[in-house]
């Protein structure tokens, strides 16, 4: 979402580049709260008014991306398989599920996690999932400060070059990117549905008996 809320832009300015550490890091912690809002922000107050540097934003909100990420990874290997073997039945997330979702990060793993860096939901969850999972530490730590930099360059060096403009079109972008949305979600869906018993089959081949 491009338009900040005016509490996020508010503590953006009086915080400056804390602000951005924080909201990153913990929404990539696996807390969702407006880490990409506050990266907007703060690079569209720094076009605007130049009291902050974008490369520092950059940099700050890169290294609270990767933090952020590792974090979320480190709790969800150490407790998050336990919990999903007890709750996942309230649900629906059973065994089989959870061999398709380690399947899916053992051969598309790196993928999911730089590009789920651009998705809302994902970016707030999947290092949670990668690490409760089992995902390959330094595939995930590769792909994690990858799509860490790039995430952060893009959207700073975006919101402090069109500052103004961002503003002025900030309804229309949001109604584009819901529209875009709409269209992923349910190509993935589609997919996902045809594919789901492909994946199960090869899953249970590849974690033949229980998950432990």
């Amino acid at each position: 979402m491009l338009r900040p809320r005016m509490s996020t832009t508010h503590v953006i300015h009086s915080y400056g580049y804390l602000a951005v550490f924080v909201f990153v890091a913990i929404e990539s912690l696996g807390v969702p709260i407006p880490g990409e809002s506050a990266l907007i922000a703060a690079g569209a107050y720094a076009g605007e008014t130049h009291k902050l540097n974008p490369w520092l934003i950059f940099l700050v909100a890169a290294v609270a991306a990767t933090a952020g990420n590792i974090a979320g990874y480190s709790i969800g290997r150490k407790g998050g398989f336990p919990l999903a073997l007890r709750y996942g039945s309230k649900i629906r997330l059973d065994q089989h599920k959870l061999k398709v979702g380690r399947y899916v990060l053992d051969t598309q793993g790196s993928k999911v996690v730089f590009f789920g860096r651009f998705v809302s939901v994902l970016r707030t969850y999947v290092a949670f999932l990668a690490g409760t999972l089992d995902m390959r530490w330094h595939r995930f730590v590769v792909a994690t400060v990858a799509a860490a930099l790039a995430w952060a360059g893009i959207y700073t060096a975006l919101a402090y070059d069109a500052a103004g403009t961002l503003k002025r079109l900030s309804g229309t972008v949001d109604l584009a990117l819901a529209g875009v949305a709409v269209v992923v979600v349910v190509a993935v869906l589609f997919v996902v549905r045809h594919q789901v018993k492909r994946l199960g089959d090869r899953a249970e081949a590849a974690y033949p008996g229980p998950l432990v």
